[in-house]
C-alpha cells in the first residue's frame, strides 16, 4: 500500500523555496536515500514541506540539519545575488540613457561605444587611466563570489579547505603530479636508449609572460600574497625547464599571457663602430624643457653627465631619486658595469634632466639588446615619453587647481 509522508522542516532561520532551488541543493541532502526519488519540496507560508511516496517504509525519515556555515553561505549568496541584480538593472538603464544622448541604438551598443561616449561626455586630463571615469558591466567591476566549499552538513569537499587557499594548493599538488609523471616518462625514454628529446618539440614561450598576482587572484578567486606568487612562478619555471615539458604545454599556458603589443625591431638602428672598433649608439630625448643627447658604448660602466660623474652631477642629498632614474635602464637590462654612458643635457631642472637622460639612454640601449629585453623595457615604461608638465596658474584661483579660501565676510 502506498504511503504518504509529510515532513515539516523548520529551522531557526527559515529560507524560501527559491533559495533552495537556486543553490541547487539536492533533495537527497535533506532526506534519506531510503525515500523514493519522487520526493518534492513545496512551500506553505513560512514552512518548507517535503512530500514523498513509497511502497514500503521500514524506517523513519532521516533529516539532516543545515549547518551554520551553510546558513551563512546562503545568506551571503542571496545578498550578493540581489545586489548584482540591482547593479545590472542600473547599468542597463544608464546604457540606454547614454545611447539616447549619443544617438545610438541601445540594443547594439557595445562596450567600445560606451567607452567612446564616456570619453566624449566626461573629458578628463588625468594621467592615470584608472582614475578616469568608466562605465562597465558590474560583473567586470565587482569580484566574483566563490562557490560553497562545503556540503549542507558543514563538511568541506576538499581536504585542503582548512589551508585557507585550497585552489592555490590544488595547483601546487597538480604540478607535483605532473612533474612526477614527466620524470617517469623520462626514465622510460632512457631505458629505450633516447637520452635527449627531439629539439623541435621544445616548448617555446617567447612573446608571453607569467600572469600577474592580480590575474591569478581573479582566476582562482583567492587572495595570493607575494610569497605564494613567487613560489608558484618558481615551480612553474621548474616545470618548463624539464626536457619533456612540451607534454604539459596546455597546463603551462594557462598561467601565461601573451604580451599586449610586441615592440617592433625594425625601427631599431643597428650598432655603429668607432675608430677603435667599439660598438656605440646615440640617443636623444626630451622631458619638459630639458633636452638630452646620450652616447652608449662598450666600456667599463662609467657614467658621465656634462663632463661630471653621476654622483658629482647630482650631488645634493635630495637628488637620490634622480640618480636612481638614470641607473634604472642599466639595472633592468643587467648592463651595469658593461657599458659607458656619456650624456649632454641642457635646460630644465634636476628631475626633468634625469628623465630626459633616462629616455635617451633607453632608446640607445635597444641596439644592444634582444627583442624580449626590449619588450621588457617597454612594459616597464622606459621607452615611453612622459608628456606631463607643470600646469599653469588659472586666473581667479590661487594656483593651477587650488582655489582661494572662501570667507563669508
Amino acid at each position: 500500500m502506498a504511503a504518504s509522508v509529510k515532513c515539516q522542516l523548520m529551522f531557526r532561520n527559515v529560507f524560501s523555496l527559491s533559495q533552495f532551488r537556486e543553490l541547487k541543493i539536492p533533495t537527497r541532502c535533506l532526506v534519506s536515500e531510503s525515500l523514493s526519488s519522487s520526493a518534492s519540496i513545496t512551500q506553505s507560508g513560512d514552512k518548507v514541506m517535503i512530500q514523498t511516496e513509497s511502497s514500503v517504509l521500514s524506517e523513519k525519515v532521516k533529516v539532516r540539519k543545515v549547518s551554520k556555515a551553510m546558513r551563512a553561505y546562503i545568506e551571503r549568496a542571496t545578498e550578493h545575488k540581489n545586489f548584482m541584480q540591482s547593479e545590472v538593472e542600473e547599468f542597463e538603464i544608464g546604457r540606454r540613457h547614454l545611447a539616447n544622448m549619443m544617438g545610438l541604438d541601445a540594443d547594439s551598443m557595445t562596450q567600445a561605444d560606451i567607452d567612446e561616449a564616456i570619453v566624449y561626455l566626461f573629458p578628463s586630463g588625468l594621467f592615470d587611466k584608472k582614475a578616469r571615469p568608466i562605465m562597465k558591466h558590474p560583473e567586470e567591476i565587482f569580484p566574483k563570489q566563490k562557490a560553497a566549499q562545503f556540503g549542507i552538513d558543514g563538511r568541506p569537499f576538499d581536504c585542503l579547505f582548512y589551508t585557507g587557499s585550497p585552489n592555490y594548493f590544488n595547483i601546487i599538488t597538480t604540478m607535483r603530479d605532473k612533474m612526477q609523471a614527466l620524470n617517469t616518462f623520462e626514465d622510460s625514454m632512457y631505458k629505450r636508449g633516447i637520452v635527449q628529446p627531439d629539439p623541435t618539440m621544445k616548448l617555446e614561450l617567447s612573446g608571453s609572460q607569467w600572469i600577474s598576482a592580480e590575474q591569478l587572484e581573479k582566476t582562482i578567486i583567492e587572495v595570493v600574497n607575494e610569497h605564494y606568487y613567487a613560489r608558484l612562478v618558481v615551480l612553474l619555471q621548474r616545470l618548463v625547464d624539464h626536457p619533456y615539458s612540451y607534454k604539459e604545454k596546455d597546463f603551462i599556458m594557462t598561467f601565461r599571457r601573451e604580451l599586449v603589443a610586441v615592440a617592433q625591431m625594425t625601427d631599431i638602428p643597428p650598432l655603429l663602430r668607432d675608430d677603435n672598433g667599439k660598438a656605440y649608439m646615440d640617443g636623444e630625448a626630451k622631458r619638459k624643457s630639458a633636452i638630452a643627447k646620450v652616447r652608449v658604448q662598450e666600456g667599463t660602466g662609467q657614467i658621465w653627465i656634462n663632463g661630471q660623474d653621476l654622483i658629482g652631477y647630482f650631488n645634493d642629498i635630495s637628488h637620490l631619486q634622480e640618480r636612481e632614474q638614470v641607473l634604472l635602464p642599466l639595472t633592468l637590462t643587467d648592463k651595469l658595469g658593461e657599458l659607458d654612458i656619456d650624456a649632454r643635457v641642457e635646460s630644465g631642472g634636476a628631475s626633468s634632466q634625469a628623465g630626459a637622460v633616462r629616455l635617451a639612454m633607453s632608446r640607445a640601449l635597444r641596439s644592444f639588446l634582444d627583442a624580449d629585453m626590449v619588450e621588457k623595457m617597454r612594459l616597464a615604461g622606459l621607452l615611453t615619453h612622459d608628456p606631463r608638465r607643470k600646469e599653469r596658474k588659472k586666473p581667479g584661483q590661487e594656483g593651477a587647481r587650488r582655489k582661494f579660501t572662501w570667507k563669508k565676510r
